[in-house]
């Protein structure tokens, strides 16, 4: 990646992570941040594991959700720059 940018977007006033690439170019949303807003959770525990039993399912069924997922760096809540997969938002033209 060249040149990030980062982004905070809320949804129903939660925090969304959002990556800028300058490349592609895009935005790269935390799919974690995504899936605790889909599930009214705030405990990240509790969110990531969720994801990593709900990603090892869709996997075993091939979905093409999870093969769209990119791991990238971005800053966890405990302040450390992390690996963690992140989703492109793509607009229909």
């Amino acid at each position: 990646m060249s040149k990030e940018k980062i982004s905070i977007r809320f949804f129903d006033d939660r925090e969304v992570r959002a990556i800028w690439d300058e490349k592609s170019p895009k935005w790269w949303f935390s799919v974690l941040d995504i899936v605790a807003v889909l599930t009214d959770q705030d405990d990240y525990n509790k969110t990531r594991n969720y994801w990593k039993y709900l990603k090892a399912k869709l996997k075993k069924e091939n979905s093409q959700v999870v093969s769209a997922t990119t791991q990238l760096k971005i800053l966890a809540p405990d302040g450390k720059k992390r690996l963690s997969d992140m989703l492109d938002y793509n607009e229909e033209k």
